[in-house]
């Protein structure tokens, strides 16, 4: 185990001695390498086809030249004379010589050598077995002989009578034909050196460019970069996209992602129109800041162009979700009317209690009943606990609204009595439905106006419940009525973040299964009908 850790080690240095070179020597070393085995391998394979083209060279150069003397009339005429060697040896000599080879020896069927290199060895048996002559077929092969190991040919040498009477046996050293492949391998290796010296000039070239157009950084700084980069983005509360300059997505964090209600793989890539709200894909084009709706939430959106190098190369967007902001604000506008109302309302009582006492002091004690018959039922808040409105949230919306039509000078009626079932809705959907439809009611009212509010419904499987507010304003006329449901639509001027109310009320409407439409009221403003669902019981969420 400890030798096979400290192999481990050893064989784990050099690639640490790697990495913490600079990136451009590593580039420079890492294609050297590639290069040098690419190199290798080719001159492998040349020196092997080479080889083989020499020895076939040499194979098919002496068997012609074994034919030939194989059929030579003049030595065919010598094995009969009483010294075939005196006519045989001067022959093969010549052709030897003429023919580049190492040796031409002509042996008798028995191996008696009738010429050789060597004179001294003529009338000796040949120092392998004639094959050839024994078999009658051509034999090539390697055999070491008297001068050598040999690459060598033998060919049968047959008489007029088709009988076989010898062989010639013609060969090259081993020792030549090496010599020819190593002066091939002279000029091969001066043309790999040429080539290493040019790629390892290119490879630091190539290596130069990647560096630049990395700006200079090396690997690590680029991790810690990236990896400071991801937990930024991923950590930070307001969302961010960012949108090439083709229009698909190419950065999305996590708090994009939760806004918008999409995942963050499945954004990443996709076209802008694909993952975001129209509204925000317009938002590019102005590069400024708006409110806009991402589903049912309220978000603050903010657009840049993304420049580099003096050129435009996408577009980012920052989101920042205002839907709790809005809900703490409306929380605290109906903590400030009720707490108006009350106020108002201790004024009417001290102002009554101040009338009854003096009424008794005058001994008018008939007067002072009746005045504490009339104003028993109290002001705007005893209203609101008999009003028959089930939902604690929305009756407390009641209350302030009636508070915020006082000191309008708006005259706010609200009729709960056809309520017979509570909406199917948590109090949060019904705040923001009622509150903004009120809102604009009370807007489009103005001084000494009306506004009227009836909530009604009915009990029983698939039962549904109305919500009506209507206003005696200008109403909205019939070519408008489709567009004031879109989101940036207002008719109340500059100066205030308008035009997404009426929309998030249809989104949650149609949300909740329901639909809202206007039309002309009976008071001769506008009339907007919420249709909503209802709970199947008359009990259910009733208010203790």
């Amino acid at each position: 185990m400890a030798r096979a850790m400290a192999l481990r080690g050893r064989l784990a240095r050099p690639f640490a001695l790697l990495r913490a070179m600079p990136l451009r020597r590593q580039l420079v070393l890492l294609q050297s390498a590639i290069m040098l085995v690419v190199m290798l391998g080719a001159t492998g394979g040349a020196v092997v086809i080479q080889e083989a083209q020499i020895r076939e060279a040499y194979k098919d150069r002496m068997i012609g030249v074994a034919f030939s003397v194989a059929q030579l009339p003049t030595v065919l005429d010598a094995f009969d004379d009483p010294d075939p060697s005196a006519t045989i040896q001067p022959i093969a000599e010549l052709i030897r010589t003429s023919s580049d080879v190492t040796y031409v020896v002509v042996t008798n069927v028995d191996g008696i050598r009738y010429s050789h290199p060597n004179p001294e060895l003529i009338g000796e048996p040949a120092s392998t077995p004639p094959t050839a002559a024994q078999t009658g077929d051509v034999w090539i092969g390697t055999e070491t002989g008297t001068l050598g190991q040999s690459w060598r040919v033998k060919v049968p040498i047959f008489g007029p009578d088709g009988e076989v009477i010898g062989q010639v046996s013609v060969g090259t050293l081993e020792s030549e034909l090496q010599a020819d492949l190593l002066g091939s391998m002279r000029t091969l290796a001066v043309w790999l050196v040429i080539a290493a010296i040019v790629g390892v000039l290119l490879a630091t070239w190539a290596a130069s460019v990647v560096r630049r157009r990395i700006h200079g950084v090396e690997p690590d700084e680029i991790k810690a970069m990236l990896e400071t980069r991801d937990a930024t983005l991923h950590g930070i509360r307001e969302g961010i996209v960012v949108v090439g300059d083709d229009g698909r997505i190419v950065l999305c964090n996590d708090a994009a992602a939760r806004l918008l209600d999409v995942e963050v793989d499945d954004a990443v890539g996709e076209p802008l129109d694909g993952v975001l709200d129209a509204d925000l894909a317009g938002l590019l084009a102005d590069d400024g800041q708006r409110l806009v709706l991402a589903g049912e939430r309220v978000l603050v959106a903010h657009a840049d162009p993304v420049v580099v190098h003096d050129r435009t190369v996408g577009s980012v967007v920052i989101l920042v979700d205002r839907t709790e902001t809005d809900e703490a604000l409306r929380a605290l506008a109906g903590a400030q009317s009720a707490a108006e109302g009350l106020r108002a309302q201790r004024h009417e009582f001290a102002n009554t209690l101040h009338t009854i006492g003096g009424l008794i002091e005058l001994g008018e004690s008939d007067a002072a009943l009746a005045m504490v018959r009339r104003e028993g039922d109290g002001g705007a808040i005893s209203g609101v606990e008999e009003s028959g409105i089930h939902d604690l949230e929305l009756a407390a919306l009641v209350l302030a609204k009636r508070a915020r039509a006082r000191e309008l000078g708006v005259r706010l009626t609200v009729d709960a009595s056809g309520l017979a079932a509570p909406f199917a809705a948590d109090g949060a959907d019904l705040v923001t439905i009622v509150g903004n439809l009120v809102d604009n009611a009370l807007d489009a009212a103005g001084m000494q106006g009306r506004v009227r509010v009836t909530l009604s419904s009915c009990t029983g499987a698939d039962a549904m419940g109305r919500i009506v507010v209507e206003d005696d304003g200008p109403g909205v006329p019939v070519a408008e009525r489709a567009a004031i449901f879109e989101l940036g639509h207002s008719s109340k001027g500059e100066g205030r973040a308008r035009g997404y109310g009426l929309t998030l009320v249809r989104r949650v409407v149609a949300r909740l299964g329901g639909d809202v439409r206007v039309d002309d009221a009976d008071l001769g403003g506008a009339r907007l009908t919420v249709t909503l669902p209802v709970h199947a019981r008359a009990d259910a969420r009733v208010r203790p």
